[in-house]
């Protein structure tokens, strides 16, 4: 069974318990925190992922660094996962509980790649026409890359809309290529 779907069982159950507990808001603020800490520690995802340390080892290190700063529902989650040597996709279910939640509340998220920074004015507009396309709430990035000369690109979820001047002239090239 592959990574993603494991983790993404885990962090279903997760999203159950924590429904069923009325603390679903906590929690998922809480394991965005989580995730930061770990995203910024390779050492700690290696620590998790590494079968030789002990698994009182891995449990402590958790404890030592999250104990009293996340609801006890994550920490208790994650030390059964490590219990049954799930430590490797400990980082992977925190991140599919995001994306779970996201996709039970209804939120989207979506980068606007342009040639220069957008103003929050662009940005907001582009976030209610994303909305309204997609009926969902929408959590807009802009990301900024000069080769695009012009325009955006906008991905949200797996569709991508190309108003670039970049990737019309990519287009051009093809179509002027087809015709030798």
């Amino acid at each position: 069974m592959s990574v993603f779907k494991v983790a993404s069982r885990y962090a279903k159950s997760l999203l159950d318990l924590a429904s069923e507990q009325g603390s679903l808001e906590t929690i998922k603020t809480d394991m965005e925190s989580f995730i930061a800490v770990l995203k910024s520690s390779s050492e700690l995802q290696a620590i998790l992922a590494n079968p030789i340390v002990p698994l009182d080892k891995k449990k402590s290190v958790l404890d030592a660094l999250f104990k009293d700063k996340i609801n006890p529902t994550i920490l208790a989650f994650f030390k059964i996962m490590i219990n049954k040597g799930r430590g490797v996709i400990v980082y992977a279910t925190a991140q599919e509980f995001i994306r779970e939640y996201n996709e039970v509340k209804g939120i989207v998220k979506a980068t606007v790649t342009s040639a220069a920074p957008l103003s929050e004015a662009n940005l907001t507009a582009m976030k209610d026409v994303l909305a309204k396309e997609t009926n969902a709430q929408v959590i807009l990035t802009n990301k900024v890359d000069s080769r695009l000369i012009g325009g955006f690109v906008v991905n949200i979820g797996d569709r991508q809309i190309d108003a670039s001047i970049a990737g019309k002239l990519n287009k051009l090239e093809r179509y002027l290529n087809q015709g030798n």
